[in-house]
């Protein structure tokens, strides 16, 4: 049995939980979310506390045991708080600009690089160089989070780049140079 999938998922009063044949719904002060299951976990919905349940012995039940009952747990928490990621854009003339469509990245190439932003995020640009990704889903959150990084990584040498905040950089020893 997973450690994880064992412990109960409490659910706000504001959240209402659905649950069908092999859909899970979650519906909160924030929005919406849905879930397919696979037929290898099963689920209790109880008066404030959701379990889920391993149909099988097999390994596959037992990994997907923990897996789902963190996705839920992601779910519940997504419709009532969110989920944010912030980013900080370093280098000399790096900046941002956010719209309400799209995302456009002044890191150092020729043309800016423009990104569309998704349906159910929304992008915040503070100061031109922190750049705010929240929205309700963790996973897509955190994908378009490390898109925007993937545009410019963090370089060693310098530092110049897209990071998370927060995030250590290792910094390498440029050549010493002639004396």
């Amino acid at each position: 049995m997973s450690r994880i999938g064992k412990a109960p998922i409490p659910i706000p009063d504001a959240v209402k939980v659905t649950f069908d044949v092999a859909v899970v719904s979650v519906e909160g002060p924030k929005g919406s979310l849905q879930l397919n299951l696979l037929d290898l976990v099963g689920l209790d919905v109880e008066d404030s506390v959701i379990r889920v349940r391993a149909l099988g012995e097999d390994r596959r039940s037992r990994a997907m045991h923990g897996l789902f009952r963190s996705l839920i747990n992601n779910m519940v928490t997504g419709v009532t708080s969110g989920f944010a990621k912030s980013l900080e854009i370093v280098g000399v003339g790096y900046r941002a600009e956010a719209n309400q469509q799209n995302l456009t990245l002044n890191v150092g190439y020729s043309n800016p690089v423009v990104l569309p932003i998704p349906e159910g995020l929304t992008i915040e640009v503070e100061k031109n160089t922190t750049v705010h990704v929240r929205g309700i889903d963790k996973q897509q959150v955190g994908e378009m989070a490390a898109k925007i990084r993937r545009v410019r990584k963090p370089e060693p040498y310098r530092g110049k780049g897209i990071r998370y905040v927060g995030e250590q950089i290792r910094r390498k020893v440029g050549k010493a140079g002639s004396k």
